[in-house]
């Protein structure tokens, strides 16, 4: 059973960020690096057209825990914070990412702004900028489309390997560094995507997941029929989809607007869990357990989180921001969790 060790809370400097810009709905400006020794946290966040880090301690304390399993965070303070030493964007970024990569001194930041612009950056996992290797990749349409929601995801297997999807542009395009491979059209305006991490299929690096209205449509990088499609699942008609993610064992998971976490098995694409009405308000946030994929973290549209095991439908914890969350994120390969407000406040939850 997974237990949470620490919970802390922390407030971004007002000189640092004053006023976050608003972004879309279900944008995701935070990722998250935790150092090896596991008693700080590099947490990174994106405002209007540039990206910030926030270094955060998480040294062990006491977790206090209120009615309802729910968690009590404890104040912390932020080390240090700077503005990231990179090309800034044209627009508002939105959607920012981080890639661990085998090298444990090297870390992967990638950003995706408003119109699909693409900024991906090599830096140090000690949090210090380095111009080692940096690329930019221009959307498609040059930039002339309407703005809107922008997503982005690496590559399980190539960290060069990235896939970006634009709302507006029905659209996913696929690049190897700065060298577009595919675009995928999509028939409504896509809200997630995903690589997805194993497939009968063998290689594991050309299969996407992406939410579109509400279905979860299905990708492969070396299919030409169908524009490359090869299966699709339909949701709650009229209930938009806004999140998708995959576990270390295979199965798929979505949710949005029906507030309903649904998980798919991909060697039948057929339902194994339903766990219907979780979230109080509209799920935009997914993601399984690293420690035990029976178990799934879920984030409301508000400013709630939750933990609790999918098969059984039974939450474990939970624990609450002060007011709507601008981006949260997990860790790629341990359960800290992370969450920024439009308070300006952070939220880091370590879980074991």
């Amino acid at each position: 059973m997974l237990t949470a060790r620490s919970l802390k809370k922390a407030t971004v400097p007002s000189t640092l960020i004053e006023h976050p810009s608003p972004a879309n709905l279900h944008s995701n400006r935070l990722s998250l690096h935790v150092g090896e020794d596991g008693t700080s946290c590099w947490v990174y966040v994106a405002s209007g057209c540039n990206v910030y880090r926030i270094l955060v301690s998480l040294k062990d304390s006491l977790v206090s825990e209120g009615k309802d399993s729910l968690l009590i965070p404890e104040q912390t303070q932020v080390v240090e914070s700077a503005i990231v030493n990179r090309c800034p964007h044209r627009s508002e970024i939105q959607t920012i990412l981080l890639n661990e990569t085998e090298s444990n001194d090297c870390l992967i930041l990638g950003s995706v702004d408003s119109y699909g612009h693409l900024i991906v950056s090599k830096m140090d996992s000690d949090g210090t900028d380095v111009e080692r290797l940096t690329f930019s990749v221009s959307p498609r349409d040059f930039g002339v489309g309407e703005a809107g929601w922008a997503g982005l995801c690496f590559s399980p297997s190539q960290w060069s390997t990235t896939a970006v999807a634009h709302s507006f542009g029905k659209s996913i395009d696929v690049y190897d560094q700065d060298l577009h491979l595919r675009t995928f059209r999509t028939l409504w305006y896509p809200t997630a995507v995903s690589f997805l991490q194993q497939l009968d299929s063998g290689n594991e690096s050309s299969i996407l997941a992406v939410t579109e209205g509400c279905q979860l449509s299905i990708w492969d990088l070396r299919v030409k029929e169908k524009g490359g499609c090869v299966h699709r699942i339909c949701g709650s008609v009229g209930d938009i989809l806004y999140a998708v993610c995959n576990s270390s064992t295979g199965n798929i998971a979505v949710g949005g607007a029906d507030r309903t976490m649904t998980v798919y098995d991909p060697r039948r694409w057929a339902a194994v869990a339903r766990w219907v009405n979780c979230s109080k308000y509209e799920i935009t946030g997914l993601s399984f357990s690293s420690v035990d994929p029976d178990y799934a973290y879920i984030q409301g549209v508000d400013y709630e989180v939750f933990c609790g095991q999918w098969k059984e439908n039974k939450k474990t914890f939970s624990f609450r921001g002060d007011s709507n969350w601008l981006g949260f994120s997990k860790c790629q390969k341990r359960d800290v969790l992370g969450g920024w407000c439009d308070s300006g406040s952070v939220f880091i939850a370590d879980v074991v």
